[in-house]
């Protein structure tokens, strides 16, 4: 059974991630990239499922947890009425290889540990072929099936059948011991010993090199810091592709079916991690992004998807995995996503955005770069007045997405400012003439006149809590009467514990059965909202409390059961994690 969501913490490599709970297992892991089939699936089964487990065989007394200063390594630490330790969990970066690395160090008194590696691939269905061999000058596990090695060293090995290997061994004060296992192709040999202790340091100094960039005049620095961790950890360091989460199927409605695949680079999650970190001030990281854009765009303007995969593939096809239980009973357990063939008009406002912050901060367009963005602006031009699934990939009929509507009017807006005042070129008075219509529709068939209110789509009275963003992508001030109504609305109709909603799921509009929790990124744009009216109080203290909901490592998922205290959706979640970054932004920018 897996553990409450909250009690995860995420390591990773920049290739893929792995989470690692309370009680010291691995329970899930895809190799060698974020979507790659998983070798340890527990998380959405159990054991038998597949999991690392290295912890004490006996009762605690207590356990606690910590990311070592301004890094990913994460070190746990276990307490037993006869000793104490601690457990180092890490995944090496940059050195183009696939490893797990977990150093046991017994700190006080003895310990008896208990280790097993419990190995199945293709998302915990397929037991490898295990055995033992000689390798490099010392004796591996390994573990075989198709495409597939995973190799495991140590200097206790566990023994087993089937890729189930258990041990038992006891640590006195002053031992340590290091375990790894490495995956590599299975036509590969066994690949060298890494050499754990450098490559451990060179981890340590590149994750601290980043977050010591991290801005300090924000509220909640330290959440802030660690949020921009995270969204490294869910970039590909070799394809530049930003991940959503590195799970799927974690259910917004537990024991129910709204679950979903989120390792994969959806654009809008993509240029809302990138508007984020150009606000912290991580401007070179604009032009690797931009590459992975060009590169997974590329191609005739109309064939734009919201998502590909981290390499910039356009094959994600959405199929159910009935041999995994799902977490807590929630199925089915699904691989791909069918949202991948949606049309979602919002996607190229928050793609113009983040190129435009691009611009801003002092990076030169390409003639390619520039060559795409007028060529996509150009066929959303033939095509902005089409009712689609808008922001939360409505399942339902299409509609005229009031929000949609807005990052169309965004999409041209930012257009015409690369015209004016970059000084590229383009048809300005066209894209000027188009952003002025769908204003004009906007506030006509958008705005519910008697509440004073935007509305989810035009043909219904009800809200959204993308509606939010209205004046934060500049299209209507802060402090405009018709936002204010807006906001106001917003919490009356969506707020549950304190929490908001996304929307209303009993009216339909999103074609499935079931419920959902309070979406955190949406809390995080009401902290923005309230800052950009003025409500500077008022946004602070929602922002207190949003960031206490982080769990003891600082970590965020995608929704919050405030009812039963816990996590619910994918984790950790790029949509919370960069929301937490803007509205600290926001605070700062009216300090």
């Amino acid at each position: 059974m897996a553990l409450p969501i909250e009690d995860y913490a995420l390591i990773g490599d920049r290739g893929t991630a792995a989470l690692v709970g309370k009680d010291g297992s691995i329970d899930w892991l895809c190799l060698p990239r974020f979507d790659s089939p998983a070798c340890f699936a527990a998380l959405l089964g159990t054991e038998e499922h597949g999991r690392w487990l290295l912890s004490p065989a006996g009762p605690l007394e207590s356990t606690s947890r910590r990311y070592v200063d301004g890094t990913a390594l994460l070190e746990t630490t276990f307490t037993t009425a006869d000793g104490e330790l601690v457990l180092l969990d890490v995944m090496p970066t940059s050195d183009g290889r696939a490893d797990v690395v977990r150093r046991l160090t017994c700190t006080r008194g003895t310990v008896r540990i208990r280790h097993d590696w419990v190995v199945r691939t293709d998302y915990g269905k397929v037991r490898p072929w295990v055995s033992r061999e000689h390798a490099h000058g010392q004796e591996v596990v390994v573990a075989v099936a198709g495409p597939d090695k995973l190799v495991l060293r140590g200097p206790r090995l566990p023994r087993g059948h089937h890729g189930h290997h258990s041990d038992e061994f006891e640590m006195s004060e002053g031992d340590e011991l290091t375990f790894s296992t490495t995956w590599v192709r299975s036509w590969c040999p066994v690949p060298e010993p890494l050499g754990f202790d450098e490559r451990i340091t060179a981890t340590t100094d590149q994750q601290v090199a980043w977050s010591e960039r991290s801005p300090s005049d924000v509220p909640h620095a330290d959440m802030v810091r660690r949020s921009l961790l995270t969204l490294l950890l869910m970039t590909h360091e070799e394809t530049g592709g930003i991940v959503a989460a590195p799970t799927t199927s974690l259910p917004e409605d537990f024991g129910g079916e709204r679950n979903w695949d989120y390792r994969f680079c959806w654009l809008r999650d993509a240029a809302l991690t990138l508007e984020s970190l150009l606000g912290a001030g991580y401007d070179a990281e604009a032009l690797e992004w931009r590459s992975w854009l060009l590169r997974a765009v590329a191609g005739d303007p109309a064939d734009l998807q919201i998502m590909y995969t981290v390499d910039g593939g356009r094959q994600l096809p959405e199929r159910e995995v009935p041999h995994l239980p799902g977490y807590a009973g929630s199925v089915p357990v699904r691989i791909g996503n069918g949202a991948v063939s949606q049309r979602q008009n919002d996607v190229l406002g928050e793609v113009m955005i983040a190129l435009e912050l691009a611009r801003q901060a002092g990076l030169d367009e390409s003639h390619n770069s520039w060559a795409l963005q007028r060529a996509l602006v150009e066929e959303l031009a033939e095509h902005w007045d089409e009712p689609d699934n808008g922001l939360w990939e409505i399942r339902g009929p299409q509609r005229h997405f009031t929000h949609s509507r807005v990052m169309v009017w965004v999409a041209f807006d930012r257009a015409v400012r690369a015209v004016e005042e970059h000084g590229l070129p383009g048809p300005v008075e066209r894209w000027r003439g188009l952003r002025d219509r769908v204003r004009e529709e906007i506030l006509d068939k958008g705005f519910d006149e008697q509440r004073g209110t935007f509305t989810q789509h035009y043909d219904t009275l009800e809200v959204d809590a993308s509606l939010l963003t209205i004046p934060l992508v500049g299209f209507l001030p802060g402090d405009d009467p018709r936002v204010l109504g807006t906001v106001e609305a917003v919490t009356e109709d969506l707020l549950r514990d304190g929490l908001l909603l996304r929307y209303g799921t009993q009216t339909g509009v999103d074609g499935l059965p079931g419920d959902e929790h309070p979406f955190l990124a949406c809390s995080f744009w009401l902290v923005s909202a309230l800052a950009a009216a003025g409500r500077r109080g008022a946004a602070e203290e929602l922002l207190d409390r949003l960031c206490g909901l982080a769990n003891d490592v600082g970590l965020l998922s995608e929704e919050y059961d405030a009812g039963h205290g816990r996590m619910a959706g994918n984790f950790p979640q790029a949509f919370s994690h960069l929301a937490l970054v803007q509205a600290a932004l926001a605070l700062r920018a009216r300090m």
